[in-house]
């Protein structure tokens, strides 16, 4: 297999993107930190991409975090830098956001960051075989990737953190369950059906998709007002694009719109 940590295949206006370090459980390291970062950048500037695709290569999505190779950086209060015009693969900075959906496919076990990961990802699909686990506090820290802060919205607060405080694990009846995943699949379906979904993405208004992304990010940030206050005047300039007419030209004509994303 390629040296690349991160495979990246582009099908058709999917970005793939491949957690690739399966002799090692795809433990997360630092270069593939870098890797995965820059490839979310790829997605949020191609204008031919619509939809990115997060999965792993191998029987487990991931360990989790390489720690030996992160204490450094956590010791000093901080990420590892990114290279130019990669995006923050957690979501926690919101200048550097992937402004675009990505689907995950989660496999076997999937630990720590592969959690929050996640969490950050916007339609999540999981083989029955998963096992999720937020485990810092067996390794005597906690998470800062975004699970304190996202996943009692998720889940709900006694739930959340009976998982943050306890480190248990959830399996994939749990996870669907509990909304942490939206679908579960037999193990090695669930790539096929996580590019499915996100080719259906790909299919839709690309301005129309990456505005409701953007407005629904707002009012978990923002708030529900200040995500209101911007519904009407971020839909004139979509009125006025070629996808707008394209989309009630197909509607007329009772045919699948080709949008172009212009």
């Amino acid at each position: 297999m390629s040296e690349k940590k991160i495979i990246v295949e582009r099908r058709g206006h999917v970005l793939l993107m491949g957690l690739n370090r399966p002799d090692k459980m795809n433990a997360f390291d630092v270069e593939m930190y870098r890797e995965l970062a820059a490839a979310l950048g790829e997605l949020h500037r191609d204008g031919e991409l619509r939809c990115g695709l997060l999965h792993a290569h191998g029987k487990h999505f991931t360990a989790g975090l390489d720690l030996p190779r992160w204490a450094p950086f956590f010791s000093e209060a901080r990420f590892p830098e990114l290279p130019a015009g990669a995006c923050d693969p957690f979501g926690l900075d919101e200048t550097r956001r992937v402004g675009k959906p990505v689907v995950m496919a989660a496999q076997g076990i999937c630990y720590t960051i592969g959690l929050e990961l996640m969490l950050a990802m916007d339609i999540r699909v999981a083989a029955a075989d998963v096992r999720f686990g937020q485990i810092e506090v067996r390794r005597g820290i906690y998470a800062v990737g975004g699970a304190t802060v996202r996943l009692h919205r998720e889940i709900g607060w006694g739930n959340a953190m009976r998982y943050l405080l306890t480190g248990d694990e959830i399996d994939a009846g749990e996870a669907l369950r509990l909304g942490l995943v939206q679908e579960v699949t037999e193990p090695g379906r669930q790539f096929d059906r996580a590019l499915e979904i996100a080719g259906k993405v790909s299919r839709q208004a690309p301005l129309g998709v990456q505005a409701s992304l953007a407005s629904a990010r707002r009012a978990r940030s923002e708030g529900d007002r200040a995500a209101i206050a911007r519904l009407l005047p971020d839909l004139v300039p979509i009125m006025a694009s070629d996808d707008a007419a394209e989309g009630v030209r197909s509607f007329i004509e009772r045919r699948e719109a080709r949008f172009k994303g212009r």
